[in-house]
């Protein structure tokens, strides 16, 4: 046998994330898969095909000659490498451990390449990277690396393992992304190749712009190879699974239907809608301002099997099935999923920031994005006070209201923000248009699907109601970026005219009408709204539909293939354009009302 050679230190109990949101549960308690909000949506797997723990890993591993443990950003090396060798340990087998990191340029060397993608020292954003997964490592050694030939089983280990030059069985460790950053709030994760700070944004911000970019892509790469898929969420008992198995998945849900797992986060204006609607969150949170019904570069998937979970990133989904899923419009957006929907909760809460979102040619310069922000707000509910503000008023001057945010700023005085900017009453199923450049934000009293583009991180506040952030921190401003994007036409007659979307019937029978609700030319996507008694049957018309119940208790969609999947008010599905026909049947005792968002 071989000990261990360096001092892996494992805290066997101890499981560091900085969240009050629960860890997703080993096993699903059945009583609770069909209450009125499904948290944790599955695939089913089939039974039999998800394992559990190092024990069963560790009878895979001893099974190999040489074995690579490669994965994402996040995942704790040292406590996996302690358990797998522990486990190895009872098998009376000599195993040697390599250790990928070692082969790491300096630390100096990576700070320096990865410098230009950055931004500057202070700048909560950077540039989306051109970097690959071998530009972190030295190929001296890397290329130096063998398999010792006197022991059983070689294990490589660590981001980046699969770069060594021998044959290995892959096993790869995924993290969601909310998941990671829990651990990175709790100061548990470093950077890839980089030193962990203090300071959470810096830390954010190389994730975004440099780690996610060259890891995904990796990921991308790797996927045809993964012999064995991980769930490395519980640290000291994952799930994994055969990734042929996986892929199988896979395949299903992009010719039918599938759900992501939403997160969700409090925030400095949030409310109260989501702690009394959704069953099964943790109700001891300040607030929940977010949330992440399908922002997809940090949702996963869940696969179920024997009411075991296992949950991987929503990218290995259009890493193998982007074509089934997009359809038509594959050729233009790629492996990227186009379309997100999200909560912003106000209700009992306060104002989001008045802000606005870059033009697309301002995200694709500066920040290296290949779409901008285009969104909606569509009102799922509110109370009789709510607004939203959207557009100037007539008589905007531009450099006076820059003068009076930048002094509000600098002075911590008050502005009235209607002096220049319109405020409007909400109304329940009603849909706001913003396009890029369009100041914006939802008032107190609402509860907001938002219906965007994908891009979900580049919003340029420009005056903040003078508030901290839950940390009692002041949230950052960023008046120079909104004013090189901000639409002053958009003001007076012409915001009612083309910012509110003015619905059409397009559609009536005997118990079902099609509400249309046009959006802004600037939108790759448009809204409709099925409202029905009984059933609606749909085509997909070769393109993807992102949709949720915005009022009745219960659906049923039902594909072409058979597969049948029971929804809930406010929860998000998507249906790919490979789902060809579908048909939804109302279950419940009053009108359905679905919206679709759908690309144009």
């Amino acid at each position: 046998m071989q000990e261990l050679e360096k001092n892996y230190h494992l805290e066997p109990s101890v499981l560091k994330r900085k969240t009050e949101q629960f860890l997703i549960p080993e096993v699903r308690e059945t009583q609770n898969k069909h209450s009125n909000f499904d948290l944790y949506p599955s695939h089913d797997l089939g039974s039999e095909k998800i394992f559990r723990g190092f024990d069963s890993l560790a009878n895979y591993i001893a099974t190999k000659k040489t074995v690579c443990l490669d994965g994402f950003s996040g995942v704790n090396w040292s406590q996996i490498i302690e358990q797998v060798a522990t486990h190895l340990n009872t098998k009376d087998l000599k195993f040697n451990l390599i250790d990928i990191s070692e082969s790491l340029k300096p630390e100096d060397q990576i700070q320096e390449m990865i410098g230009p993608f950055l931004g500057g020292e202070e700048s909560i954003w950077g540039t989306r990277c051109n970097l690959e997964i071998g530009d972190f490592f030295d190929n001296a050694k890397l290329n130096a690396l063998e398999v010792d030939e006197e022991v059983d089983v070689t294990i490589v280990f660590g981001s980046g393992a699969s770069l060594v030059n021998f044959e290995h069985t892959l096993l790869y460790f995924d993290l969601p992304k909310n998941e990671l950053q829990y651990r990175m709030r709790a100061g548990e994760v470093s950077n890839l190749g980089v030193t962990a700070t203090k300071e959470n944004f810096k830390m954010y911000k190389q994730y975004y712009f440099v780690d996610w970019v060259v890891l995904n892509a990796e990921k991308r790469r790797l996927s045809k190879y993964i012999d064995v898929l991980i769930d490395s969420q519980n640290q000291l008992e994952p799930s994994w699974a055969f990734m042929k198995d996986v892929k199988a998945a896979l395949k299903q849900m992009s010719t039918t239907s599938f759900r992501v797992r939403p997160w969700f986060e409090p925030g400095a204006w949030g409310g109260e809608w989501i702690k009394e609607h959704i069953e099964g969150l943790n109700k001891d949170v300040i607030n929940y301002a977010w949330a992440f019904s399908l922002i997809v570069p940090e949702n996963g998937l869940i696969l179920e099997s024997d009411n075991h979970l296992l949950e991987f990133s929503f990218d290995f989904l259009m890493h193998q099935e982007a074509e089934n899923i997009l359809g038509k419009h594959h050729k233009k957006f790629g492996n990227e999923f186009p379309i997100r929907f999200n909560f912003l909760d106000t209700y009992k809460g306060g104002n989001l920031s008045v802000q606005c979102h870059p033009s697309l040619k301002y995200i694709q310069e500066k920040f290296g994005e290949n779409i901008t922000q285009d969104e909606c707000y569509y009102i799922l509910d509110c109370d009789e006070n709510a607004s939203v503000y959207l557009g100037f008023q007539e008589d905007i001057d531009a450099e006076k209201f820059r003068s009076e945010l930048v002094r509000s700023q600098e002075e911590n005085v008050e502005l009235t923000i209607t002096d220049y900017v319109q405020q409007h009453p909400s109304k329940k199923h009603d849909l706001y248009l913003i396009p890029n450049g369009t100041v914006h934000s939802a008032g107190a009293g609402n509860m907001v699907l938002e219906i965007s583009a994908t891009p979900y991180i580049f919003t340029f506040k420009m005056y903040d109601w003078l508030r901290l952030d839950l940390d009692g921190n002041p949230r950052p401003i960023n008046i120079d970026h909104a004013f090189n994007n901000l639409r002053f036409d958009f003001k007076g007659d012409k915001v009612e005219k083309e910012l509110f979307s003015h619905t059409q019937q397009i559609e009536k029978g005997k118990d079902f009408e099609i509400i249309y609700y046009p959006t802004h030319q600037e939108h790759f996507y448009d809204v409709r709204r099925f409202d029905f008694e009984t059933t609606m049957n749909i085509e997909t018309l070769g393109s993807c539909h992102v949709m949720m119940l915005v009022e009745g208790e219960q659906i049923e969609l039902e594909t072409e293939t058979g597969k049948s999947q029971k929804l809930s008010y406010a929860e998000t599905f998507v249906v790919p354009a490979a789902a060809k026909i579908f048909k939804l049947k109302n279950l419940g005792s009053g009108r359905a009302k679905v919206i679709n968002a759908y690309l144009k």
